[in-house]
């Protein structure tokens, strides 16, 4: 499928780096050689300031006694041919609830001229700096969801996959990424939640497809397929399968639950990634001074939200659907926060 992705479709996809070496290789698309040269070199360079600023936090937190672990994208680059082929901008490291304050000081004090914000709010799902040009977030949760209960059952299942971290090598560091069973939901989940609420693009079901082939035999499916139950995603699960299989070349021997039952619905979710409206055209948002009327419109537009997400799976927008009433009234009768 991706041998008919034009150049720009490449870029926008962050595939770009995937991709092209092969192209270049061919002679293929000789019109944007370079331009494509300068996409994997700009990576390249891109990466080298990346890794030089994780081994610096890397160590910086381990000497202080925090046991970090690398999520998304140094990790999985591990998996990819080349680490060069897969992009990525920033560095995220998971801590933790409990070491995550001392984590966010460790950081201050290790880059003292970074940007940052001054505030470790604990409903944050991580904190921010940037030193040297790199953005790092380090996470006190990996992921947060819509509904109340699925962050119950997802802390739980958090814990089994940091306790149980593996350890890898990138760019000659030794660092801990996510037990291998968990890391495929939580790349998963990434994933969806930039269909839910961003832009998600096709590297992130690169990142996938790989974890699927490269971990197939640590890959526990029964406690797979639990979890995602547990956290009504089996039918997303399964759209996101019938794609690696039919359009990004996974063996069906290693995708976990593949059905062909909704062939529909992944045709449709990948038409939307490729045309860039996973993340929905949202109008611009009316100022409200009223905080009810304004968290009522905001409850209504996350509704309104569901309808586009039962295109893909109709079993999950009922659960957002509830997510969004519970979360909405739990909102109108909080304390205001202004800056959500």
């Amino acid at each position: 499928m991706i041998e008919d992705l034009t150049y720009d479709q490449c870029v926008a996809q962050g595939i770009g780096p995937l991709v092209f070496p092969q192209r270049l290789e061919s002679g293929e698309d000789a019109a944007n050689s370079q331009r494509m040269k300068a996409v994997c070199l700009h990576n390249i360079q891109e990466q080298v300031k990346l890794q030089y600023t994780l081994e610096h936090a890397w160590h910086a937190l381990e000497n202080a006694g925090i046991k970090p672990v690398l999520i998304k994208g140094a990790g999985l680059a591990a998996l990819y041919p080349e680490p060069s082929m897969r992009q990525w901008g920033d560095i995220d490291i998971f801590v933790g609830k409990e070491q995550y304050h001392p984590a966010c000081a460790v950081m201050r004090d290790t880059f003292p001229r970074a940007l940052k914000f001054d505030e470790e709010l604990d409903h944050y799902k991580h904190y921010n700096l940037i030193a040297d040009g790199v953005a790092i977030e380090v996470h006190r949760i990996s992921a947060a969801l819509s509904h109340p209960e699925d962050n119950r059952l997802y802390e739980a299942i958090e814990q089994y996959g940091m306790y149980h971290a593996e350890e890898i090598e990138t760019g000659g560091l030794t660092v801990m990424v996510p037990e291998s069973t968990f890391n495929a939901l939580f790349v998963f989940l990434h994933s969806w939640e930039h269909m839910i609420t961003g832009s998600a693009n096709l590297r992130q079901l690169y990142d996938l497809k790989l974890l699927l082939e490269k971990k197939a035999c640590c890959i526990n499916q029964t406690l797979l397929g639990k979890w995602l139950r547990s956290l009504c995603l089996t039918e997303v699960w399964q759209v996101y399968m019938y794609i690696l299989v039919h359009d990004l070349d996974l063996d069906v021997a290693e995708a976990p639950f593949y059905t062909e039952t909704v062939a529909a619905q992944a045709g449709r979710m990948l038409s939307d990634i490729l045309d860039g409206r996973s993340a929905g055209h949202a109008p611009e948002k009316k100022k409200y001074s009223n905080r009810f009327v304004r968290k009522w419109h905001t409850m209504r537009g996350r509704l309104r939200e569901t309808k586009r997400i039962e295109r893909y799976s109709p079993s999950y927008a009922r659960h957002m659907r509830e997510a969004v009433i519970l979360s909405g009234l739990g909102r109108l009768f909080a304390k205001d926060r202004r800056w959500e």
